[in-house]
């Protein structure tokens, strides 16, 4: 802790990329109920605010669940996975061509679904979500939906993204690694600071393993391509206050 904040205190240029779910608010039974605290957004308004700091938000989630909770900061956000950006307060699409799979996986997880009770569909512009966290059986029909994902994908381009109680599927052409590249590449950072949960944000991590201004951390269990693990959304929050 010490030296990374020793670190952002002598750093010219700040680039800091944050998830939300699992990193900055806890997980919820409803998605739609992880609205961030007053204590939250106040410290990345405040981090925001010094000077040459860049504060990006890079979620899952639609752009509309994006504004919905934290789309009053004055900072970029990048949604589903790097499909969306937003700059300097307007939304961005980028060129992501999803319509040749996005029917016959819908079609396999509404079957799954049915066979689930408490599991959820989320669709999305660029990418589609199977929830289980309030399913009782979720877990093991989860891993039979990846398997059948797994071997429908020959005839397609997506990924399977075997989440926190969720399974994504989204577009191979976009990923949190490519966006946070993106964005890496317009500035010239000399302190670089990357926060996330879920196997989502392991591209993420993997794009910085060599980047020597780079520090990567993982929130929760699991293996991880990150540099340091915090255990809790808690602890990320103590972090940040501290970058005040």
């Amino acid at each position: 802790m010490a030296d990374i904040l020793e670190k952002y205190k002598r750093a010219k240029n700040r680039l800091i990329l944050l998830d939300y779910d699992g990193t900055l608010v806890d997980f919820t039974p409803v998605p739609e109920d992880a609205v961030p605290s007053n204590e939250l957004l106040n410290i990345l308004r405040g981090i925001s605010s010094k000077p040459n700091t860049k504060l990006i938000i890079i979620s899952g989630r639609n752009q509309i669940d994006i504004e919905k909770f934290v789309g009053e900061l004055p900072i970029d956000f990048i949604a589903e996975h790097g499909a969306m950006l937003k700059k300097q307060g307007k939304w961005q699409k980028q060129n992501i061509d999803i319509s040749e799979w996005k029917e016959p996986v819908l079609a396999v997880l509404n079957e799954t679904s049915s066979f689930c009770p408490g599991s959820f569909i989320e669709e999305k512009n660029f990418s589609l979500a199977w929830h289980y966290r309030n399913a009782e059986t979720g877990y093991i029909q989860s891993r039979k939906l990846i398997k059948i994902l797994d071997s429908i994908n020959s005839s397609y381009n997506f990924k399977v993204l075997d989440g926190n109680k969720v399974v994504e599927i989204k577009s191979d052409e976009n990923g949190k690694g490519r966006a946070a590249k993106y964005f890496v590449e317009q500035g010239d950072y000399d302190f670089i600071l990357s926060i996330g949960d879920d196997k989502t944000d392991e591209e993420m991590f993997e794009f910085f393993l060599n980047h020597p201004e780079a520090i990567t951390i993982k929130v929760g269990e699991g293996n991880t391509m990150a540099k340091y693990l915090l255990e809790s959304v808690d602890q990320v929050i103590k972090l940040l206050n501290r970058l005040l």
